[in-house]
């Protein structure tokens, strides 16, 4: 009997053993995280479309689309509203107070204020020529508008409502990120370069060549390690240390990528890749940086927005029809929006 069980014990053993190390081969084979399309929220509509923007802790979700900006309930996927009024929507940003918004008009030539409740306006501020990303800076309470054909940017005080100041940039400025601490970075897309701006005095302090770049526009921030990650054309993600303005490294990523993101918790970024349709997912914190993960989402899909609670990425995309004949003004013209397709993918992890 005592043989007998010291037999099965030792047969106990070697399976656990056994167990153990199956469960270690399949853990230092397989990713820490693997994304997936989770969902598509059809909302139909007309036009093309920019910016989108996660307000984590409301579980909304805006979307800047034409004339209009939708907002979504991304508990639901449902849309709960639009604020409208406008010409042609860029980009969106949110004052901490929970009550109030930004919108970049970029026809309008206009930072729209609008009410967070039941999406109303309530300014309309002249800002440059073709405002395109906008921020709200925390330390100084003010709201910056990039504006793209005017080649500068708008300094809005959130208390009045006023233009207090425009700070000229030597190119096209594209997408924005403030690291809360009183400093402002922005990409100059026909330049290759990063400036950075000082909030308080409203004036550039630094200007940066982004090497191994072309035409960078979406921007992601890390503040933890002082680094931003700009999409470039060529298939390139750059990373720069923003307390020096070092280049740490060049990631590959997807064809026409034009957005990025940062999850701070899950160390990880992100590149939403509109020309090969993919989403392209950076160890941050790994040298070399490299991709963890290629998600297919949709051609078309070159913007997105990451809520940082749940984890989850959110591109938006319609279905295209042929392009209309090129003229002299508009050589290469895009595709038509097929009416009432637009729809927002969700990624998750």
């Amino acid at each position: 009997m005592k043989a007998r069980l010291e037999t099965e014990m030792f047969l106990s053993a070697r399976c656990v053993t056994a167990v153990a190390a199956v469960l270690f081969s399949l853990a230092s084979v397989c990713p820490a995280q693997s994304y997936h399309v989770a969902d598509h929220w059809k909302l139909g509509g007309q036009g093309g479309w920019d910016y989108l923007l996660s307000d984590d802790g409301a579980h909304r979700l805006y979307v800047t689309h034409n004339a209009r900006v939708e907002v979504v309930d991304t508990t639901t996927g449902k849309a709960v509203g639009a604020i409208t009024g406008l010409k042609s929507t860029h980009g969106v940003a949110l004052n901490p107070d929970g009550k109030t918004g930004y919108i970049s008009d970029g026809a309008g030539n206009a930072i729209v204020v609008f009410d967070r409740a039941d999406f109303s306006l309530r300014a309309t501020v002249a800002a440059g020529t073709n405002p395109d990303g906008i921020l709200f800076e925390p330390t100084t309470k003010t709201v910056w508008a990039f504006n793209g054909r005017s080649k500068d940017i708008s300094v809005m005080d959130t208390a009045s409502n006023a233009i207090v100041a425009t700070i000229p940039v030597p190119g096209k400025p594209e997408f924005p990120q403030a690291d809360g601490a009183g400093a402002v970075f922005v990409n100059i897309e026909d330049k290759n370069e990063i400036v950075k701006l000082d909030a308080a005095s409203r004036k550039a302090v630094a200007t940066w060549p982004l090497t191994g770049c072309d035409s960078p526009s979406g921007m992601a921030i890390d503040t933890k390690k002082h680094r931003l990650f700009s999409v470039c054309d060529g298939g390139k993600m750059i990373v720069v240390d923003y307390t020096t303005g070092k280049l740490l490294g060049l990631a590959a990523i997807g064809d026409s990528p034009d957005a990025a993101g940062f999850d701070p918790k899950r160390r990880l970024a992100f590149s939403s890749n509109g020309g090969d349709g993919t989403l392209t997912i950076v160890e941050a914190d790994k040298p070399g940086f490299p991709a963890l993960q290629t998600v297919k989402t949709a051609k078309g899909a070159r913007t997105m927005t990451l809520d940082a609670f749940t984890g989850r990425v959110y591109l938006v995309t319609a279905e295209f029809g042929p392009a209309p004949a090129p003229t002299a003004d508009v050589p290469h013209p895009r595709p038509t929006v097929v009416p009432g397709s637009f729809e927002i993918i969700v990624v998750e992890p």
